[in-house]
Formats: structure tokens, sequence, C-alpha cells
């Protein structure tokens, strides 16, 4: 676990001591001052600063970040962890981590970014991953969300595809109270796969926005775009798919779906699925989906004597579960697991409260008319 305070690496809080033989994991500025020429060909060489407003600004203040280089053909049973704290301070805060992952050929490997608060403070936290996968690797990157209320957080992950590449891009976003993800996975190598799974809870006003970006290079590829979305009381969450299927690649099989809940009248999701195709010969669909708690399946539950708040986080964790599914069995998907069910637990219990706040507020400007009549 390399761990990184207010975006500086904590070499006092990290453990690097059990890595495999063929794994490095450091500071990318210490990196960069002592091995240069293991970075310089990879960093910054994918990504568009020109179209990316945040990812140039992440380019200009460059200061610290996670360096992972995984050597070809090296198997990792443990996921690589890397933790970034947001400290409490007395004015507003800015960091702009960098990461660069490498993955050399016919590797495996999970790698957990994950983003957390200590203290309740005004906090911009704008970073950059970038991940370079060669010919048959498989990768499963985890993006997790959950810092607190108070903070802004944006995050790109910028993903170049090797020839037979097999990546999964799992997002959890349960924090923040302005959260912008970026996906932009190319598969710039023929017969490569792509799985883009995310799955976003808002209550409060919260307003969680997530980009995907997916583009097919060469021919033989697939991708699927999956995100769920629970948004409750004020929150607002937007997802923006977009599929570039380029003239060059032919046989590309993707598909984009996005579902989501709302749990009250005041929650709000903007959707919009997208496709680009200027192949001839490809196999694409899109889709989304906007709905409420089916009511039927609760008064089902509550007439088993299940109370309504365990019954609506019954419901809840199922419909959680189709981004879990998708989630590799591991250390990984059973953190994210427990995460989700904590959340949603808090949340529902939050969602009872708040729903009788407002049915007493109801009844009492009830009995006000009542009395004026």
């Amino acid at each position: 676990m390399l761990v990184f305070v207010d975006g500086r690496y904590a070499p006092g809080l990290s453990s690097v001591q059990n890595l495999a033989k063929g794994v490095k994991v450091a500071s990318l500025a210490a990196e960069l001052s002592a091995n240069p020429a293991a970075i310089e060909p990879y960093l910054g060489r994918y990504l568009n600063t020109q179209r990316d407003a945040f990812a140039a600004l992440n380019t200009a203040f460059i200061e610290d970040g996670a360096f992972v280089q995984i050597d070809a053909r090296t198997v990792l049973e443990e996921p690589i962890h890397l933790l970034f704290v947001a400290t409490a301070h007395d004015a507003p805060t800015m960091t702009h981590p960098r990461n660069l992952i490498v993955a050399g050929s016919e590797s495996h490997a999970t790698v957990i970014e994950e983003y957390v608060s200590l203290g309740g403070a005004p906090a911009l936290c704008n970073t950059v991953t970038e991940l370079v996968a060669g010919d048959n690797t498989v990768i499963s990157h985890y993006m997790i969300e959950r810092e607190d209320k108070q903070a802004f957080n944006v995050s790109t992950l910028r993903i170049e595809q090797g020839r037979n590449a097999n990546i999964a891009s799992h997002s959890v976003l349960i924090g923040g109270a302005l959260v912008r993800n970026n996906v932009h996975p190319v598969l710039a190598g023929e017969g490569g796969e792509c799985l883009i799974n995310g799955l976003f809870i808002g209550s409060g006003k919260q307003h969680l926005d997530n980009y995907m970006l997916v583009e097919h290079a060469k021919p033989h590829c697939r991708s699927r775009q999956l995100y769920n979305g629970i948004l409750d009381v004020s929150s607002h969450g937007v997802f923006h798919g977009r599929i570039v299927v380029h003239k060059d690649a032919q046989k590309t099989d993707a598909k984009q779906t996005n579902r989501n809940l709302l749990l009250s009248d005041q929650a709000q999701i903007d959707t919009k699925p997208q496709l680009e195709i200027y192949a001839d010969d490809v196999k694409c669909t899109h889709g989304a989906t906007i709905g409420q708690m089916e009511e039927n399946a609760l008064f089902y539950l509550r007439s088993r004597g299940i109370d309504e708040a365990s019954a609506r986080r019954l419901l809840l964790i199922a419909f959680a579960s189709e981004c879990l599914g998708r989630m590799k069995e591991g250390a990984a998907r059973t953190h994210v697991e427990s995460l989700i069910s904590a959340h949603l637990a808090t949340m529902t219990k939050s969602s009872a409260e708040f729903a009788g706040t407002s049915e007493r507020s109801a009844a009492a400007t009830d009995q006000n008319w009542g009395e004026l009549g």
C-alpha cells in the first residue's frame, strides 16, 4: 500500500516491503528524480491536454503520485492499494496527484485508487492516472471516491491498451460534494477487451458526474460500459457515455447501458448515451433507464415482517449488486462490498428520517391551512 497525504507520498504510512518479484511501486516524484528514463517514454504521452482542461492543469502542477511498474509475465495475487488522504486545513486546499501504471505484456494485476478525508474542509483533488497495458495483459483498476461532503474530486483515467489486452475499470462514487469521473480507454491493439463498470450513489446535494469516452481504434475489439446510479434527496447525477468506432475498427462489438434509481422527487439524473461509428461492420447498442423503487417489491418485503428501512436497503443492495457482480472475486471486491453495504445502511436510515420530517412538515402545513380556513 502506498499512502499519500494531501498529495504527498507518506513513506511512514506506506508498506512496500512484501511486493512480488517483478513489481515496482514507488513515489512518482522520487522515481522521476532517480530514474527518469523509466518514466519519460510514458508520462503524458497519451493524454490529450488540449481537450481536457483539468488534465492540463494536473500536468502543469505535477508534484507527486504513484508509479507502478509490472514486468512482463508477472501475476499479482494481491491488489496494489493507492490511498489518497485529504486532511482538514484552515483554508481550502488543492492537490494534483499524478499516477503512472505501466503493465508489461502478459501481466495480471489489480490496482485500487481510493480517496478519503480526515475532517471536514473544502478541498479540490484533481487526479490523472495513466494506465499503459501491454499485449495480453489482464488489469483491473478500481477508483473509490468516499471523501467528505465538502470535497471536490476530479479524476481522469486514461488507458492505452495493447493487442488482446483485457482491462476492467470499476468506479465507485459515494462521497464528495462535486465529483467528476472521466474514463478514457483507447483500444489500440487488435482483439482488445474493455469493461467500464460503475456505481454512483448520491444523497443530500451531491453532484456526481461521469464521462466515459471509449475509442475503438483497431478491429475485433469488444467494450462494455455499464453504469448504475442511485440518487436521493436533492442529489444530481450525470452520465455521458460516448463510444467512438474509428474507420479501421471493423468487427467492433460495443455496448453501453446506464440504469438509474431516483429515490425522491427532488433527485435528478442527466443521461446521454452516444455512439459515433465510422466503420461499416460493427455491432453497437446503447440505452438508458430511469425509474423509482418498485413499490410491489417493497410491499412484498414489508408483508414478510421486514421494516421499511431494511426493505429499502435490501432492494438497493440488489440494484448495486449488478455492478458488484462484474468485479472479480477477491480482496478488492470484498472491500467495495463492505463500503457499499455500510453506505446504503446509513443512506436508507437518513432517507427514512428525511421522509418522516417531510411528512410531518406537510401535515403541519395542512393543519395551518385548516386553521386559516
